[in-house]
């Protein structure tokens, strides 16, 4: 074979070899295609296996619904069935009610024609019961009916007048309990020492040769300090004591302090007087000042003017009846505030209230009126608020108290003056206090005898038994007190008391 040939069998061979493997191939394919037939059937089988189940499964649920619908649609029928015939009853029930009621309105109409006819038979018979009446008494219908009304009236009176007595005295009987707790509250936390002041002043003396020095030649020194500072110097037989008297408790102070200052430098004449007043001065204002800051402080009241904490420093040295009227001031301000917190009023306008509320007293020589309407001037013009002003001003009755705050401020100053021994006052006053307290009660009619006790807490009444009877003497009691309160001034409060005494007197022969 020649080399030629060669390039022709490897083609034949190559086509030999292509179309054995198109031949494989498509067996191939065909058995897979066979399977996939195969399988493709089983799928469809199964499913129309599933379809049959799913399709049996859906009937035997549909028709368990459906019995049950029927069943609920059995029991709902029921229900109706039970319903109309309730329903149904009710309705024969309303009907016979209905007429049950057209029967009785039936029945009311005849009655009412009934109780018409009645009534004016009975109006006739009133009418003529009326003129036999008129004829028979002698008086008119309308003299009758005022003389009905009179006596009406007058019972009506005399029960008013018993209610409220009852009611007064049940309402004084828990007001007082309830006023007693709170005053007792704010008096135990509110203790205060009371030291009466008189208006001279003693000084201490190491020994009398001092007292001619004291008095200079011819009496210029004694003259120079009282010209300086208006006190009287009282020099006399009383071994190693001057006295100074003034009713200016400042400059009895400042003439006692220059006094004390000449007596221990030993150099006293008019020039070292003058110079010693002049200290003395300087150092009572920086003490007003000192007191003012403190007891502005005890009190719990910040933020006060430079002004007027120089004028509550006036008040270290001004009294009222013997009581130091600063100390005064601060007491009433710190009960003022506890009774305040009890009643849940505002404590902070009650403790400046009560701890400015005398600040009058400081300027009131220089200043005519009221010192509780100078105070709340004074106190508006430096700028605090109109419920401390008010309280201010109302504290002694020139103001009608408007607030719990007022009522609270003046409550406080009576306990604060009210207390044994907090103040004192000359036996004079003290009569002529007691002399217009009997002549207030004394100017009514009906009062047989009056007597003021118990340091004029309290004015006893005997009234005529034939003029004043037992609800009168109420009424007399409440007035009478009423007027005290609009005429007369006293510290504390007065008890009213009416008596009335009937006696019954007879003879044995």
């Amino acid at each position: 074979m020649s080399w030629y040939w060669l390039p022709a069998i490897a083609l034949g061979s190559g086509i030999v070899a292509f179309a054995l493997a198109y031949v494989v191939f498509q067996l191939r394919a065909r058995r897979r295609i066979q399977a996939m037939e195969e399988e493709a059937r089983r799928v469809l089988e199964e499913a129309r296996i599933q379809e049959k189940e799913i399709l049996l499964a859906a009937k035997d649920e549909t028709i368990r619904l459906r019995e049950a619908l029927e069943a609920e649609n059995k029991m709902i029928r029921a229900n109706l069935q039970r319903q109309e015939a309730r329903l149904h009853r009710k309705e024969e029930l309303l009907d016979r009610r209905q007429e049950e009621l057209d029967q009785r309105e039936r029945r009311i109409l005849q009655k009412e024609k009934e109780v018409e006819r009645t009534y004016q038979q009975i109006e006739e018979l009133r009418q003529q019961g009326l003129r036999a009446l008129e004829q028979i008494a002698g008086l008119t219908r309308e003299e009758a009916h005022q003389q009905l009304l009179a006596a009406v009236e007058q019972e009506a009176r005399n029960d008013l007048a018993r209610v409220l007595r009852q009611v007064e005295a049940e309402t004084r009987e828990q007001a007082d309990r309830i006023a007693r707790e709170i005053i007792s509250t704010a008096i135990q936390r509110c203790a205060s020492d009371y030291v009466a002041e008189a208006t001279i002043t003693v000084v201490p003396l190491p020994n009398d040769e001092i007292k001619g020095r004291v008095i200079g030649r011819e009496g210029r020194n004694i003259r120079a300090l009282e010209q300086l500072t208006g006190v009287d110097v009282i020099v006399d037989d009383t071994p190693e004591t001057i006295t100074l008297s003034s009713h200016d408790p400042v400059r009895r102070e400042i003439a006692r302090l220059a006094l004390v200052r000449l007596i221990q430098d030993g150099r006293i004449h008019p020039t070292r007087i003058e110079e010693m007043v002049q200290k003395a001065t300087l150092e009572v204002e920086a003490t007003m000042r000192e007191e003012a800051e403190r007891v502005a402080m005890e009190a719990g009241v910040q933020g006060l003017h430079p002004d007027l904490l120089k004028l509550l420093g006036r008040l270290k040295y001004r009294t009222s009846y013997g009581q130091n009227v600063l100390e005064h001031s601060l007491e009433v301000s710190i009960l003022a505030g506890i009774m305040a917190s009890e009643l849940g009023a505002n404590v902070l306008v009650c403790r400046t209230a009560g701890l400015l509320h005398d600040i009058g007293k400081a300027m009131d020589h220089e200043v005519q009126g009221p010192h509780a309407l100078i105070g709340a001037d004074i106190v508006k013009r430096l700028g605090r608020s109109p419920a401390i002003v008010h309280a201010i001003a109302a504290h002694h009755g020139e103001e009608e108290p408007q607030s719990v705050e007022a009522f609270l401020v003046s409550a406080a100053d009576a306990i604060s003056g009210g207390r044994p021994g907090a103040r004192r006052e000359t036996l004079e006053h003290y009569i002529k206090r007691l002399e217009a307290l009997e002549a207030v009660a004394q100017s009514f009619k009906g009062v047989e005898s009056a007597f003021a006790i118990q340091a004029g807490r309290e004015i006893r009444i005997m009234v005529k038994p034939d003029d004043v009877d037992d609800l009168g003497s109420i009424r007399l009691a409440r007035e009478i007190a009423k007027k005290i309160e609009e005429s007369l001034q006293y510290p504390g409060q007065i008890k009213v008391t009416v008596i009335r005494e009937t006696r019954a007197v007879d003879y044995a022969r």
